[in-house]
């Protein structure tokens, strides 16, 4: 089964590190996947560039709305993905649970749903 392993941090923290702590930080993640791709485990990530890159995109009423930011102002914000193929969800948590920046912020893992075969 996949599951999707989003990566929440508070960018604040981040933009605090040091250059070094920041560069051993992203080797950590490179060597976590290397890990989960010799298990098996490692479909695909991608680590997303800073908040403040962000578009948001809204369709109401036919209007197509954007606007500058993310979708909503948090605490943390969306720093990236792991896409995992894990037994069942506690596999997928022991496995989140590896992702080094859940030491610094959370790991929400969610199920991916299949969509039906078109008509």
């Amino acid at each position: 089964m996949k599951y999707l392993a989003l990566v929440y941090y508070q960018e604040s923290i981040m933009n605090a590190m040091t250059e070094q702590e920041w560069h051993d930080l992203n080797q950590k993640c490179i060597q976590c996947v290397g890990r989960l791709t010799e298990a098996g485990h490692f479909i695909a990530g991608q680590a997303l560039q800073p908040v403040e890159t962000a578009t948001t995109v809204r369709v109401r009423n036919g209007e197509t709305l954007i606007s500058d930011g993310p979708f909503a102002e948090t605490k943390e914000q969306l720093a990236g993905f792991y896409l995992l193929e894990a037994r069942d969800l506690n596999e997928a948590i022991q496995l989140a649970e590896k992702i080094p920046p859940a030491q610094l912020g959370s790991i929400e893992v969610r199920p991916i749903r299949d969509l039906p075969p078109p008509d």
